[in-house]
């Protein structure tokens, strides 16, 4: 399982390791998937396909799923949302920002 983010391109998302070493693995479709989360099948291909975050309460689920941590999960969403806003024009705005401490 992936855990470490790099520095110079995007981290994979929680959705591209959701498939790659899940569902993939274990040979599990959307819809087995999305009944045993109880979601919408909707909301697994929106992961799946990066369009939708991994918030604490899908964390859970899928942790309980899978038999690891919410924080895996989270930490994956972690590492692309900080990732995307370190390389947003937000950023620049907020390095312009006074220091104070």
């Amino acid at each position: 399982m992936r855990t470490s983010a790099p520095k110079k391109r995007r981290p994979i998302t929680p959705g591209e390791v959701l498939r790659e070493d899940f569902l993939d693995n274990l040979e599990i479709t959307q819809d087995e998937l999305a009944a045993s989360l109880g979601v919408h099948r909707t909301t697994v291909n929106e992961i799946l396909n990066g369009r939708r975050a991994i918030t604490p309460d899908m964390a859970l689920r899928l942790g309980h799923a899978f038999s690891t941590s919410a924080e895996y999960w989270l930490n994956l969403q972690k590492s692309v949302d900080l990732y995307d806003a370190r390389h947003s024009d937000a950023h620049k705005r907020v390095e312009r920002l006074p220091v104070l401490g």
